[in-house]
C-alpha cells in the first residue's frame, strides 16, 4: 500500500523537490520503486536536477525489471548499479550547468522494495525511515551537523538548533566527488517506511511523524494519503519554508 504527496510550500514559487513510485506484481511477489530527489534550495533550477535523477531512476527501474523480477536481487549488483547510475547523472546535471552557466544541484533518497528485503541508495539529506513499533532513521544525512553528532562534538538537539543544519557535504551535480551511501535491510511485516525531503519534518517531531503514519492506523491507501497530507499542513503552519515531499509504503 502506497501513498505519496508533494507540496510547494508557503514560500517558494516552484516546487524543487520531484518523486515517483512504482509497483509491480512479479512470479516473486511484489517489487516496489520509490525514488525522492529534492532540488536544491537557492541554486537555480534545483526543479530541473531532481527531475532528472527521478527520470534516470524510473528509466534505470523500467529496463532493468525483467532482471529484477527473475531473479533474486544481490545487494553488490544493486550497489555497482546505483553507483554508476549517480555517477552518469552527476555528469548530466554538471554538463547542464556548464552549458547553461548555472549550478544546479539535488539529493536523492531511492528505495528498491521485495518483499523479503529492501535497498535504499542515498545522497545529502532526504531521508528514508522505517516505522514499526518505534520510528527509526535509516539513512544518514550528508550534512555538516550530522557529521559533527556523529563525531560527538554536537548532540542532536544542538544540530537541530544550529545554523549550519542546511549545508550539505554532498549532492548530486554540484559537488566535486560524489560518494552515494547504500543501506540494505530485511523489509519488515506490518511497517510503514517513509521517504521524505528535510522540508517534511523541520517543523514537526519524530513523535508526531511516529503517531501520525504508525502501522496499526494505516488500513487504507486513502487514510494515509490523508495523514500525509495533515502532516504537511502542520509544518506549513508552523512556516516551514521549504517545498514538502514525502512517500509512505505500508507493508502487511
Amino acid at each position: 500500500m502506497v501513498a505519496a504527496s508533494t507540496d510547494v510550500g508557503i514560500k517558494k514559487s516552484v516546487n524543487e523537490d520531484s518523486l515517483a513510485v512504482k509497483v509491480y506484481n512479479t512470479p516473486r511477489g511484489k517489487l516496489l520503486f520509490a525514488v525522492l530527489c529534492d532540488g536544491m534550495g537557492g541554486l537555480a533550477k534545483g526543479e530541473v536536477a531532481s527531475a532528472t535523477v527521478v527520470t534516470a531512476f524510473v528509466d534505470w527501474f523500467t529496463s532493468n525489471l525483467p532482471i529484477l523480477s527473475a531473479n533474486t536481487i544481490e545487494d553488490s549488483f544493486i550497489r555497482r548499479e546505483w553507483e554508476r547510475l549517480v555517477i552518469t547523472v552527476d555528469e548530466k546535471i554538471k554538463r547542464y550547468g556548464i552549458e547553461h552557466n548555472i549550478t544546479l544541484g539535488t539529493t536523492l533518497t531511492s528505495m528498491l522494495m521485495t518483499e523479503e528485503r529492501y535497498y535504499i541508495c542515498n545522497v545529502g539529506d532526504t531521508r528514508a525511515y522505517e516505522i514499526t513499533d518505534k520510528l527509526k532513521q535509516i539513512t544518514e544525512d550528508h550534512t555538516i551537523v550530522a557529521r559533527e553528532v556523529k563525531l560527538g562534538k554536537l548532540t542532536p538537539d544542538e544540530a537541530n538548533n544550529d545554523a549550519r543544519k542546511n549545508i550539505l557535504l554532498q549532492c548530486i551535480g554540484a559537488s566535486e566527488n560524489i560518494y552515494p551511501e547504500m543501506f540494505f535491510g530485511e523489509t519488515k511485516r506490518n511497517a510503514v517506511y517513509i521517504l521524505c525531503s528535510d522540508g517534511f519534518r523541520h517543523e514537526i517531531t519524530p513523535k508526531e511523524i511516529f503517531n501520525g503514519l504508525e502501522p496499526d492506523v494505516m488500513r487504507e491507501a486513502e487514510q494515509m494519503k490523508r495523514n500525509i497530507e495533515y502532516l504537511i499542513n502542520v509544518n506549513k503552519q508552523r512556516l516551514e519554508q521549504d517545498n514538502i515531499s514525502v512517500i509512505a509504503i505500508r507493508t502487511f
